[in-house]
């Protein structure tokens, strides 16, 4: 399937493609070479016509902005992962206001690209990456820059009781659009935040349950976005949406065995968004044509491509 004959068109919202894993780095070990293009490639012979490269770091944004060269159609954000608060503000020796002076410094040299603030919020589920005292040092102030910079908000959360929501309800009046990416909370969280007009982000994470499944149900076509956030959050054969999957992705290498041309196995890549989309208009009991070209435009809009 080439991107002339795929009868889907396809923003992947969330390709973590400054990952390290796209270089053949994995636990900081070097398996395989970059294999970079032939991902981008593979994605557009699936109909992935636009990307945005999150970003949760400094470092994350300069490599990203670097990559989203290849295309117009390529985008990035900017902001502090709560996963990389500690991290930061330890390399930055815990100046929140030379952090933040970083990242407005970035905004202003990548506007070209910039499309959202973020991947920002918080995270309880990973604490042993950054404690969470940190992540609520460095979440507030990116709904400064938003609004200054008038952007859309990136926003992740995991776990963490209604503290992500509150932060999120003091701060709405700042920022016009925002997406909770990756979601794969409760109905009670699904309803907090549609209250407060937010969009809905989709991975194969979000199928994990069939709890999830159910709440999945309840959110309206007008709020939902699709994304792999790959390399991570494939739909694993575990998960509850499995079955709803009709594209598979065979003969995939190992890392220590990987050969150009091929997928390595167990990293998610964005041409795996087709199997999102398969497994969302089974729960959503929609035409999959019909639910692509509403999700692509949902995206448009939120990140206000012209």
């Amino acid at each position: 399937m080439n991107s002339q004959t795929s009868p889907f068109e396809f923003f992947d919202i969330a390709a973590n493609m400054c990952d390290e894993e796209f270089q053949g780095i994995y636990h900081d070990k070097k398996y395989h070479e970059s294999d970079v293009d032939e991902v981008l490639e593979r994605a557009k012979k699936m109909g992935v016509k636009k990307f945005l490269f999150a970003s949760g770091s400094l470092e994350d944004t300069k490599i990203s902005y670097e990559l989203s060269q290849k295309s117009d159609d390529y985008y990035i954000t900017c902001g502090i992962h709560p996963c990389r608060a500690s991290e930061t503000l330890k390399l930055l020796n815990n100046n929140i206001d030379q952090i933040f002076k970083e990242v407005e410094e970035q905004i202003i040299k990548y506007k070209s690209k910039i499309v959202a603030i973020g991947e920002c919020g918080l995270d309880y589920d990973r604490l042993h990456y950054s404690i969470k005292e940190d992540q609520l040092k460095l979440f507030d102030t990116h709904f400064n820059l938003a609004q200054k910079y008038n952007l859309p908000m990136y926003l992740h959360n995991r776990n963490t009781g209604d503290d992500f929501y509150n932060i999120l309800k003091e701060n709405r009046s700042k920022f016009s659009k925002g997406i909770v990416h990756s979601f794969t909370g409760t109905e009670e969280e699904l309803n907090k935040f549609l209250s407060l007009d937010m969009f809905i982000g989709l991975t194969g994470t979000s199928f994990k349950t069939k709890e999830n499944i159910e709440v999945i149900k309840k959110i309206p076509v007008d709020k939902l976005c699709i994304e792999t956030d790959a390399p991570y959050c494939e739909i694993k054969s575990s998960s509850a949406a499995f079955k709803f999957v009709e594209t598979t992705f065979k003969d995939r290498k190992k890392k220590e065995k990987m050969q150009k041309g091929f997928m390595c196995k167990d990293r998610n890549e964005p041409c795996a968004i087709i199997q999102v989309l398969e497994a969302l208009a089974k729960i959503k009991e929609m035409d999959k044509k019909e639910l692509a070209i509403k999700c692509y435009e949902n995206s448009i809009n939120l990140f206000n491509i012209k």
